[in-house]
């Protein structure tokens, strides 16, 4: 509403709620904070677990920020963009959601302290990105290069995304399923590493434990023989992928077909027969002993196809078929009478077991697997839904590590080593915007000290003794060592992460502090006033 000659002018519409200025920039923030707050507790080996119910019932038990985030129902708009932070850090690198989001809220109630101090939200968002310019030129500095090839490396890598997981114990496992799976499917085209995920898949059954989730060099397909008769179990298969029907295929216009003896109704049964007889053979001329068909199969031809001992399984996704092909290096036919022996896909091994209550086909002992599968066992359904998150942040940081292959310390080392050399940045900056940088680098703390909070140690303390590390030269590796609760060296312990792990998280955090920090005036429609309120 705004006044011209003491007549009230009407701008909004009526119902539409207004705030503006700090009242605005404080609601945000508060609301921001308050995603933060929620996950906080989840960092680290020593973190909380949360459980979620959603309107169904339906019960999820999780220290997984990007799962938290994602299920809860979060309303306020400012909140929204938080959530928003986490998904892009599990888009992009699939692990680090919760040190962006504690860190984005950490910057917003640092800022919220200047911006009571008179200092002007604009110099606080030119310093936060002079800050994170810096501290990606300082993280390339502290980060150590590594062989891609060298699978010890990367299995640390895998075991520290996984050391604050509900399921832990057996990240030693997991950890090797991760780097052998991405290590099958990793592809060098031109001077580039291409690592596809959707090439991993992954097949989860209740029953037996952890310890017996695998990977198969192969895929696993989620369907059963089509004919009792046929074998359960072929060795040095010839496996061939047919995108048709092994049908007798209707006619494209209505015909009728006037039958006057029963001799003719025999001869009209057995030319379909006899069709259906020579795509069998033709499939049987050049080798084939496992036929998996994207379509439908004809009783009859089931009939045939028993009789030569080939494994046929049908109505295959066209998804699986894909990572068939990939896996096999067999070639997807249209028209099964153009096919070939150079179409045909190897694996050493087409078997149906029964994992659970199923029936599956594993396609096993591939010679160069560019698609393979991963099978996650354990005893409850809550366990094996954590089992998949947990196999899915420890792929996502193992190919983060090999297409950008630097390491960092973790354990809250690299946070330290980096909000000291940012003070030390600030101090060539001067003016207000160093005050900007230095509560940048406090926040960057906010890291560490989370850690040892939920480890339930003093972090005044720790915290003074691992400032005192870092001031030394070869301090640069010491973070929290969460079991015994004092400084030590990472490296040495190999606790260890991705350098765009840590690269992504900052930036993330920064952006969106920066983006609700400069938001001043919020106009809520009447139906959306109050769900923003709360």
């Amino acid at each position: 509403m705004s006044q011209l000659s003491g007549v009230p002018i009407l701008i909004l519409k009526e119902g539409t709620e207004r705030k503006t200025g700090k009242d605005a920039q404080k609601n945000n923030i508060a609301a921001a904070i308050a995603v933060a707050e929620a996950v906080r507790t989840t960092l680290g080996p020593k973190g909380m677990d949360k459980m979620l119910v959603d309107s169904l019932g339906d019960v999820t038990i999780t220290n997984d920020g990007a799962t938290i985030l994602d299920t809860i129902d979060v309303e306020h708009p400012a909140a929204k963009m938080i959530v928003e932070v986490a998904k892009t850090q599990d888009d992009k690198v699939g692990d680090g959601t919760t040190t962006s989001v504690v860190i984005a809220g950490e910057l917003l109630n640092l800022a919220q302290e200047l911006m009571e101090q008179s200092v002007h939200p604009t110099i606080i968002f030119r310093g936060y990105r002079k800050a994170l310019v810096k501290s990606k030129e300082i993280l390339k500095k502290l980060a150590t290069p590594i062989d891609i090839n060298n699978k010890e490396i990367l299995k640390k890598v895998a075991e520290t995304s996984m050391n604050s997981k509900l399921i832990g114990g057996v990240k030693s496992h997991f950890a090797q399923i991760a780097v052998d799976a991405i290590s099958l499917i990793k592809e060098l085209r031109g001077a580039h590493i291409i690592i596809d995920m959707d090439q991993i898949q992954i097949i989860k059954k209740e029953g037996k434990s952890l310890l017996d989730s695998k990977i198969i060099d192969g895929i696993i397909v989620d369907k059963e023989v089509v004919h009792p008769m046929m074998p359960k179990s072929v060795k040095n298969a010839k496996i061939a992928l047919i995108n048709s029907s092994l049908e007798i295929e209707k006619t494209e216009i209505d015909a009728e077909i006037r039958v006057q003896t029963p001799d003719q109704i025999n001869q009209f049964l057995e030319e379909e027969a006899n069709m259906l007889r020579k795509k069998v053979n033709k499939l049987k001329t050049i080798g084939v002993n496992v036929v998996f068909c994207q379509k439908g199969v004809d009783d009859k031809a089931q009939n045939f196809l028993a009789q030569e001992n080939i494994i046929t399984v049908r109505r295959v996704k066209k998804s699986d078929m894909e990572k068939l092909a990939r896996a096999t290096n067999a070639k997807i036919v249209n028209n099964l009478f153009d096919i070939t022996s150079d179409d045909l896909g190897n694996a050493g091994k087409v078997e149906e077991k029964k994992i659970g209550d199923d029936n599956m086909i594993f396609v096993s002992e591939c010679a160069d697997p560019k698609a393979v599968s991963i099978l996650i066992r354990a005893g409850i359904e809550h366990v094996v839904d954590e089992a998949e998150r947990m196999i899915n942040d420890a792929l996502h940081v193992v190919k983060a590590a090999i297409e950008n292959p630097y390491i960092l310390a973790g354990g809250g080392a690299s946070e330290i080593e980096l909000a000291k050399l940012l003070r030390t940045f600030a101090s060539s900056i001067g003016g207000r915007e160093q005050l900007a940088i230095e509560i940048y680098a406090n926040a960057l703390e906010s890291i560490p000290k989370t850690l040892v909070e939920n480890a339930g140690y003093n972090p005044v303390d720790l915290l003074v003794e691992l400032r005192s590390k870092h001031e030394s030269d070869d301090g640069g590796h010491f973070g929290i060592n969460i079991e015994e609760g004092k400084p030590d060296n990472m490296m040495d312990l190999g606790v260890i992460e991705p350098l765009s792990i840590l690269s992504q998280a900052i930036q993330s955090a920064t952006e969106v502090s920066s983006m609700i920090l400069k938001i001043d005036d919020v106009i809520a429609a009447s139906g959306l006033s109050k769900k923003g309120e709360d």
